[in-house]
């Protein structure tokens, strides 16, 4: 194998292709490379022919049974040490494939900017220069040996836990930045001496002779390994949903840097396909961190806004992790309905976020503070409700660290009105204002702006008298916990940021809409997820769960979207997801039920989950939680709104043959209140089957 990339002498008369088979017969190429060769320069076909020479050494030196590789690849030639070319025409630009990044020229040999070694399965050892970054795709567990690395915004040392990463195919890929860190003037030998102690305890001693030949000075080194938790496996296990964290791509680049990151279970991407951060989000990103770091200012609450699709949940995301470099803690509040960052769609909730955010949202959910259930994933004809609910939730912050505002991207016409509104009655010290070329022109919403305008439920400055003044509207309602608050809510001066944002989003207006459904459905699996058992235990189906068992007599019953008949309640209720209420109303008078309430209420809503069937002999509800015991005791109500279940629940779980539950293929959409108010509704993706929420009877095991 050793002679398999030796460059074989080109005779004058011989072809390109001809050789190639002569040296490996068994090598395959396929048509595409096959018709282009033909049309490449000298240079061109002897570099194609050098790369598929060590394409196929790599993969002869595999084992599979092994899951290792017994040689590594053959180093790439420098080329200095390429043979002359013959005499011959001047070489042109080359249609060929592009040749592999330049080498570095630090060390005794030419090295990649990034180095890479496999540990053994699912664990690999990579080696970061200074400066240098590396993109992929994938997820992975990272721990920081030596040195120090970034990751979206968060800085990983070496001594601090490993971080799980999740670079999917639905966000921008995620970049490990190696950062310069300061060791106080020591030499390279005392560099290398302490990293060479620092790693006795995680390599043996041949990974640590490959470490410190490729070590350089300021050079990073992490550990990579697969991850292995419940989310992962449970949305992997429904087919079609795999592609999110790694897709198969081929390429040409086939060496021991490709095994081992495969064993890991990412793979090197482009860097154009990572996060870019234009000049103004870094110098606001800058202004956010060293504003909330000083304790002289008090506590910054910042409000991001702008149209859909120009970046501002991952500004957050980035914002949140720039942040916790500093300091402990940051209090975020949620108030877009249909793309929430840590809890299902359709809640608004007020979370305290002390672990930084490496991944999309439905990788993080997390439990909130405060959270009440609206139901919709649209505050559209019922906005004075959604004003109520943030008054609600707004009332538990403490003003104990900086406090993250996420709004919605609905910014025109009543929209705008509503997001004057909520700067009024929130006060933020700083509004974010991003806006991207592709996104409609919006106003500045400068403080002059906001005072000289009318919102839906407040006035202009020009209606009043004085700068403080108070808000009639808000001050009735709002309900703070501690006695300084109590003071009406008066209208106080901010920072207005803009921030033109570079991010280039998969979504169009075509595709807007279905692409928001998915990620939806997928912050609904990432919570179901929490129902599994935690690694190595094996994975089970829904249906596998025992649910709980709720007499009708312990808790009331109310459809937030649509006045729904009593004798329909059940059938709306029936496999649907319910958000497990606590109001101060006490349900235990009543004997048999099910109780209704009139109106929607504003409670604390403790949790979701699913109602997978009701016993009507026996008066039960059989729900599904993750919620634990203890919470559950003071839940006494269930709201059902338009949020609906995956629909790969009901239709690609394993286990199930024959009829499965709740689909049929025979429904009569003339019933009374079947278009929508009983919860039936056609698939999305075929017309096979539609959803039949008619009661089954589900006994417990």
């Amino acid at each position: 194998m050793a002679d398999s990339v030796v460059q074989l002498r080109r005779g004058p008369s011989r072809s390109t292709w001809l050789r190639v088979r002569k040296a490996r017969p068994q090598l395959i190429l396929s048509r595409r490379p096959r018709r282009r060769l033909w049309t490449l320069r000298w240079s061109g076909r002897r570099r194609l022919r050098r790369r598929l020479l060590q394409a196929h050494a790599a993969g002869a030196d595999w084992l599979e049974d092994s899951g290792q590789c017994s040689r590594a690849a053959a180093p790439r030639r420098p080329k200095a040490a390429d043979p002359e070319p013959e005499p011959g025409p001047e070489p042109g630009p080359e249609p060929g494939p592009e040749p592999e990044p330049a080498a570095s020229t630090k060390g005794p040999q030419n090295l990649p900017s990034w180095s890479v070694r496999q540990l053994g399965p699912g664990r690999a050892l990579m080696l970061l220069p200074a400066e240098q970054t590396f993109t992929f795709s994938g997820i992975c567990r990272l721990t920081c040996l030596y040195g120090q690395v970034e990751v979206f915004g968060f800085l990983i040392s070496q001594g601090q836990p490993a971080q799980d990463i999740f670079s999917t195919y639905t966000h921008a890929y995620l970049t490990i930045n190696a950062v310069n860190y300061s060791m106080s003037e020591k030499r390279e030998k005392e560099m290398r001496k302490e990293a060479r102690i620092l790693l006795r305890s995680h390599l043996n001693l041949e990974d640590r002779c490959w470490a410190m030949k490729n070590f350089s000075p300021l050079c990073s080194i992490v550990m990579l390994e697969r991850v292995k938790n419940s989310t992962v496996n449970f949305l992997t296990s429904y087919p079609g949903l795999s592609y999110i964290f790694t897709q198969e791509i081929s390429t040409f680049q086939i060496n021991a840097e490709y095994f081992a990151l495969k064993s890991v279970g990412i793979r090197k991407e482009k860097k154009k396909k990572s996060l870019n951060l234009s000049v103004s989000a870094l110098s606001a990103l800058e202004e956010l961190v060293s504003v909330s770091s000083e304790e002289a200012d008090g506590c910054p609450i910042v409000l991001v806004c702008g149209a859909q699709d120009v970046g501002k949940s991952t500004f957050n995301r980035y914002l949140i992790n720039q942040l916790l470099n500093s300091i402990s803690c940051v209090d975020y509040l949620e108030c877009d309905l249909g793309q929430t960052e840590f809890t299902p769609p359709g809640c608004i909730s007020l979370l305290n976020i002390t672990e930084p955010v490496l991944g999309p949202p439905f990788t993080h959910q997390r439990t909130p503070q405060k959270m009440v259930y609206y139901g919709k994933p649209s505050c559209e004809n019922n906005y004075e409700n959604y004003i109520e609910i943030i008054k609600y939730v707004f009332s538990s912050y403490k003003r104990e660290c900086p406090l993250i505002i996420n709004t919605m991207g609905w910014v025109a016409d009543e929209g705008l009105l509503l997001l004057i509104d909520l700067i009024r009655l929130l006060s933020p010290t700083h509004v974010i204002q991003l806006r991207s070329a592709r996104s409609k022109q919006m106003a500045n919403l400068t403080p002059d702006y906001v005072d000289d305008m009318d919102g839906l439920y407040t006035k202009s400055k020009s209606k009043v008298r004085n700068r403080g003044y108070e808000l009639p509207e808000f001050a009735d309602n709002l309900e703070f916990a501690d006695e300084d608050k109590e003071s009406s809510v008066l209208f106080t001066g901010h920072k207005l940021i803009c921030v033109y944002s570079e991010f280039s989003p998969r979504k169009s207006s075509r595709n807007r809409e279905s692409h928001n459904r998915i990620f939806r459905e997928l912050a609904v699996l990432g919570y179901l997820s929490q129902l599994l058992p935690p690694v190595p235990k094996p994975l089970s189906p829904l249906h596998g769960l025992t649910p709980y068992q709720v007499p009708f007599n312990a808790v009331a019953l109310r459809i937030t979207h649509a006045d729904v008949a009593p004798t329909h309640i059940l059938y709306a209720v029936n496999a649907s997801w319910v958000g497990l209420c606590k109001i101060l109303d006490d349900v235990r008078g009543y004997t048999r039920g099910p109780i209704l309430l009139a109106q929607t209420p504003i409670c604390d809503c403790l949790g979701f989950g699913i109602c997978r069937g009701i016993d009507m002999e026996k008066r039960l509800y059989h729900i599904l939680t993750p919620v634990p015991p203890e919470e559950l005791r003071t839940v006494n109500c269930l709201l059902v709104g338009v949020i609906s279940i995956p629909q790969c629940i009901f239709k690609s779980q394993r286990g199930p043959e024959g009829t499965i539950p709740y689909v049929t293929t025979d429904y009569n959409f003339k019933l009374p209140g079947a278009s929508g108010k009983i919860g039936a509704r056609e698939f999305d993706e075929t017309q096979e089957g539609k959803l039949n929420r008619r009661p089954r009877f589900y006994q417990k095991k």
